[in-house]
């Protein structure tokens, strides 16, 4: 019993700290978002979405209830009004909110799960700049609203905390798209099943794993105590600089479980660490989802 309200309590502080960090993750976000933006280009493009986009001439062989006559009127030459590309209208993310992902060593300015939320609010912005709606998986609906950033945000700092690591399963449609960003520590056959789940109806994708500098580094030496994340455990280790090649042996396969899972699917992968700048990130984030396609 006292053990589960140590937990209630500290995923009550959790909660708290992060709302208290919201206001400077979505200025970040803002910033990174804008920092982007100049260089993804061609997000909207001619189809049979629902909003205008441009008018065009008119080309021969086209059928002629397609021209737009009162365009035309004003104009030597017949014009077509054409619509809005929205074959990926709808992009899904998710931002692991796991305990694991409040871990930020000294080598980083941000923890983990800040970063995901940055890179996870700027993307949204993006998208919604492109034309797109988006949701946030488990927490709202899709929308297309120029505040996305502001009611992310919101949606995030009212959400209830907890511990699932794994996205959860949600109706994505086969034209839709999907973004997901956590550290990916879970078992690769429990990451490998909600993966499929979200493609199963044929939908695009790109998962970002977010590690700290330190846990790909590890630099310990001599005596360490390393606590869990998820627990009070901790382990004791009087030599760390042995356990040195094993733990990257480890990481090394995890890493790459996670990143045949993406590849099984036709999904992209993408390594990010928590020392590098989250503007790069974010436009290699956009060039690979632009370039993944349903299955």
């Amino acid at each position: 019993m006292a053990a589960e309200s140590a937990l209630r309590a500290a995923l009550k502080a959790e909660a708290a700290g992060l709302a208290a960090r919201l206001p400077a993750l979505v200025i970040e976000a803002r910033l990174t978002a804008r920092s982007v933006r100049h260089g993804v280009h061609g997000r909207r493009r001619a189809g049979p979405g629902e909003n205008f986009w441009q008018f065009r001439p008119f080309m021969s062989g086209e059928p002629a209830q397609r021209v737009d006559w009162r365009r035309s009127a004003r104009e030597t030459r017949a014009y077509v009004r054409e619509r809005e590309w929205e074959a990926a209208q709808t992009l899904h993310i998710w931002i692991d909110r796991s305990r694991s992902m409040d871990f930020a060593s000294p080598l980083a300015a941000a923890s983990k799960r800040d970063r995901a939320i940055v890179l996870a609010l700027a993307l949204a912005d993006l998208a919604v700049q492109g034309g797109e709606r988006v949701a946030l998986i488990g927490l709202t609906q899709p929308l297309a609203a120029h505040d996305v950033i502001e009611r992310f945000a919101s949606a995030l700092a009212q959400a209830r905390e907890g511990d699932e690591d794994i996205p959860p399963a949600a109706p994505i449609g086969a034209r839709a798209k999907v973004a997901l960003f956590g550290d990916f520590l879970a078992e690769p056959a429990r990451l490998d099943c909600a993966f499929r789940a979200l493609a199963s109806e044929g939908a695009g994708g790109v998962a970002a794993m977010i590690a700290d500098p330190i846990e790909e580094t590890f630099p310990f030496r001599g005596a360490v105590d390393f606590l869990g994340q998820r627990d009070d455990s901790r382990l004791r280790s009087l030599n760390a600089q042995g356990l040195r090649e094993a733990y990257l042996k480890r990481l090394g396969a995890q890493r790459e479980a996670v990143g045949a899972a993406c590849k099984a699917l036709g999904w992209s992968f993408l390594a990010h660490r928590t020392d590098a700048s989250p503007a790069a990130a974010l436009l290699a984030l956009t060039t690979r989802l632009s370039a993944t396609g349903p299955r």
